[in-house]
């Protein structure tokens, strides 16, 4: 039996660690192809190289996906962070964008999430169900009224048409609850029975238990705000207000290096985040109930 056990361990591990090679393939292949020289890149995707390809017998005459570079260079990252000062204005863009929309949503969805999973009021349920439902709605439904919405308000062309959609949004008020669930209700019993009020019990014993949760939901709404393209093309007319994801899109074919070392150093932000949460993460997923 345990030859059985390590056999089947064994067997599964390298079945997981090929699955994640493959995975973690596209991302090594950007990274590698960011250290390539102009002509290497101009050879191995451009329609010029494959016609040469072709006529080295290489058929038929497709994109030449190379893993390794044969002369390693960082002349593109030189184009992206010091020749070309649009990368870094949009990055910074895409910052002064995402931060105040996590923490206003962090906020929110944390006093709201309190309030559906520990306090009884009338219509509580249905109140719940309205936010649901509106989580449920695709982002095409709900455009068109906040289009409308920013038009009245005189947001259009600034990020606040943009944030404060981003704020009050249904996801962190769905998540968290379900996290609050697992808390048992004794101790707020204990706390009121000492005298402590709610805005007490929440900030010193609600609030400390929910950090998973608040982790896994920043990590969550990082990579789905970060990689937002529709809204700031709707909303933002000025190019210069628009965020790296919408600099990243218009990238023709003959910056592929400068599109290679820009992809690169764009995910950098949501590979760092998700491994310094890693931890706090899986545990919040595992514990509101919500399965990738």
């Amino acid at each position: 039996m345990p030859t059985v056990n390590i056999l089947k361990k064994g067997t599964l591990t390298f079945f997981m660690g090929s699955l994640a090679l493959i995975l973690l393939l596209p991302i090594l292949l950007i990274f590698t192809n960011s250290l390539m020289t102009d002509r290497e890149m101009g050879f191995n995707y451009s329609p010029i190289g494959q016609l040469y390809q072709a006529e080295e017998g290489r058929e038929p005459p497709f994109a030449n996906l190379k893993l390794l570079p044969d002369h390693v260079t960082l002349k593109q990252y030189g184009k992206v962070l010091i020749e070309s000062p649009t990368f870094l204005r949009m990055f910074w863009n895409s910052l002064f964008l995402v931060l105040p929309m996590i923490v206003g949503q962090v906020c929110v969805a944390a006093l709201a999430a309190y309030a559906l999973a520990k306090l009884k009021f009338p219509g509580r349920d249905v109140l719940f169900l309205v936010y649901l439902m509106s989580m449920l709605m695709p982002f095409q439904v709900t455009l068109v009224p906040n289009y409308i919405m920013a038009e009245k308000l005189g947001m259009l062309n600034s990020v606040h048409a943009i944030v404060f959609p981003g704020i009050f949004a249904a996801f962190g008020v769905f998540m968290l609850p379900q996290f609050m669930l697992h808390i048992p209700y004794a101790y707020i019993e204990a706390a009121k029975m000492d005298g402590a009020s709610h805005i007490r019990t929440y900030f010193m014993i609600i609030l400390p238990m929910i950090k998973p949760g608040i982790s896994a939901l920043v990590v969550l709404l990082f990579v789905d705000y970060w990689n937002m393209v529709e809204q700031p093309v709707i909303f933002l007319n000025d190019p210069f207000k628009q965020p790296l994801s919408v600099y990243l899109s218009r990238i023709n074919q003959d910056e592929l290096g400068i599109a290679f070392a820009a992809s690169m150093l764009y995910m950098t932000p949501m590979l760092l985040l998700f491994l310094y949460a890693e931890s706090s993460f899986i545990e919040g997923i595992q514990l509101s109930g919500l399965k990738g």
